[in-house]
């Protein structure tokens, strides 16, 4: 069996998934530590923060791209922190126990986790 056919099995996808769940909750609550506006009350917060956040990036957030096109290319794509910002504040909206006290808290939030999240997804895949 080639190697190749593990990525595309079912149990493969579910891992995977999983494990990217468990990464962006652990980048959260790291995240909520450094950041003064961004707060978890537990680790299931973090749990069910995390989950919403990839719902809401699943679904919201292409729309949203898609609606502020316009300004993203006359910001040449700055405005993608903006809109990240809002989608965890919207995010944050919905679970209780996370939470986000303003806009600039939720634009910084945003950029960290991205980073934490990217860090740890290099040294689980390694």
């Amino acid at each position: 069996m080639p190697v190749y056919q593990e990525y595309y099995s079912a149990s493969y996808r579910r891992r995977s998934w999983v494990i990217r769940w468990l990464v962006t909750a652990i980048a959260l609550l790291v995240t909520a530590a450094i950041v003064p506006g961004v707060g978890v009350d537990s680790v299931f917060a973090a749990l069910f923060a995390a989950a919403a956040i990839g719902i809401v990036n699943a679904f919201v957030r292409p729309v949203f791209l898609f609606l502020t096109l316009p300004i993203n290319f006359l910001t040449l794509g700055l405005f993608t922190f903006v809109l990240n910002g809002l989608m965890l504040a919207l995010a944050a909206f919905f679970v209780p126990g996370f939470h986000v006290s303003g806009f600039f808290s939720a634009v910084f939030g945003a950029l960290l986790l991205g980073i934490v999240s990217s860090i740890i997804n290099r040294i689980a895949r390694a």
